[in-house]
């Protein structure tokens, strides 16, 4: 075992603090735009009608070529579609590559949705993407039909403020609900993470195999993010997770988080929305597809007249070579 240092010991003993701590203060990262319910306590989740439709919607990426003032990255956006428990659409996404340097887009302009000077960065091209597939599964879903979005429903802050609004009243005139479900939050009580909170406190009160679910705030009036409300639920009796969930201000959450249950019950993963499983699944960019990229560019690179010599010299890992001396 390591040496656990006299600092590392003080770390711990403040991070025991704040775990076991008592307090109730409710906090996001700076920047937030929620207001947070006076009281947030679980209450069940009762049955509800599944969607006719439940699509989800994933990005992924994958660093292809490290200059550090020069990257290359791959990135796509996976649609999933099940209807009647089967998958019917099952899309893995076009692989788009991006040149990066000093923050910039190099030779495609700015990213659509943003400011010509703003910086770019591989997350914001990989949001643009996930919000151009919700787009697009909106328009294909059918009225009562559920888009899921692998996050939460606050765009990229480079992003155009209206972008995720007029997405969401494109879906409430097509009698859809656009709904986001973010793995690990950053809401927090106390310091601590809210969502274990709830799920200590859901298991004391309502039973270990109640399902629930608990309003956790929504966003001030004419700010920049989306108007939204923000959940935490427990979709499945077998889920050892709660996730924080984001609806559209006006939805009735409820049927809406009963509908997302009816999707929510796999055996490998109980609790999360097995749609988005699979897109998740669908959109990663495993190691052999970024060697596969790298060797595409490179047989690019010296068709252009670029040698091998100025490409190794570019791109080979220094670190990776002293760690293997």
């Amino acid at each position: 075992m390591a040496h656990v240092d006299a600092p590392l010991d003080a770390v711990a003993a403040r991070l025991a603090a704040i775990l076991m701590g008592t307090s109730v203060e409710l906090t996001e990262p700076e920047g937030t735009e929620l207001d947070f319910e006076s009281i947030i306590q679980p209450r069940p989740l009762p049955e509800g009608i599944p969607a006719p439709e439940v699509w989800a919607v994933d990005g992924g990426q994958a660093l292809v070529a490290d200059a550090r003032c020069l990257r290359v990255f791959v990135t796509r956006a996976s649609v999933v579609c099940y209807r009647a428990g089967s998958c019917s659409v099952e899309e893995e996404g076009e692989l788009h590559a991006h040149l990066i340097g000093a923050g910039r887009l190099l030779g495609d302009g700015a990213v659509e949705g943003s400011a010509p000077d703003a910086p770019v960065d591989v997350n914001l091209l990989r949001d643009r993407a996930e919000w151009d597939s919700v787009a697009s599964a909106l328009e294909r879903a059918v009225e009562g039909a559920l888009v899921l979005l692998d996050g939460d429903l606050v765009p990229d802050w480079r992003l155009e403020s209206g972008l995720v609004d007029g997405l969401m009243e494109h879906a409430r005139l097509r009698g859809v609900v656009l709904a986001a479900v973010t793995k690990h939050s950053s809401l927090a009580r106390g310091g601590a993470p809210l969502v274990g909170h709830l799920e200590k406190e859901a298991a004391a009160t309502l039973g270990p195999r109640t399902r629930w679910w608990a309003p956790v705030g929504q966003t001030r009036p004419g700010g920049r993010w989306p108007p939204i409300q923000v959940v935490v639920a427990r979709l499945d009796s077998d889920a050892r997770y709660a996730f924080r969930i984001d609806l559209p201000l006006d939805a009735d959450p409820e049927p809406v988080l009963a509908a997302m249950a009816a999707v929510s019950n796999d055996a490998a993963f109980p609790g999360y929305p097995y749609p988005l499983s699979v897109a998740d699944r669908l959109a990663a960019c495993p190691g052999w597809l970024r060697a596969d990229a790298w060797l595409t560019l490179e047989e690019a690179l010296e068709r252009a007249g670029v040698p091998a010599e100025t490409r190794e010299r570019a791109f080979d890992d220094r670190h990776r070579m002293m760690e293997r001396a």
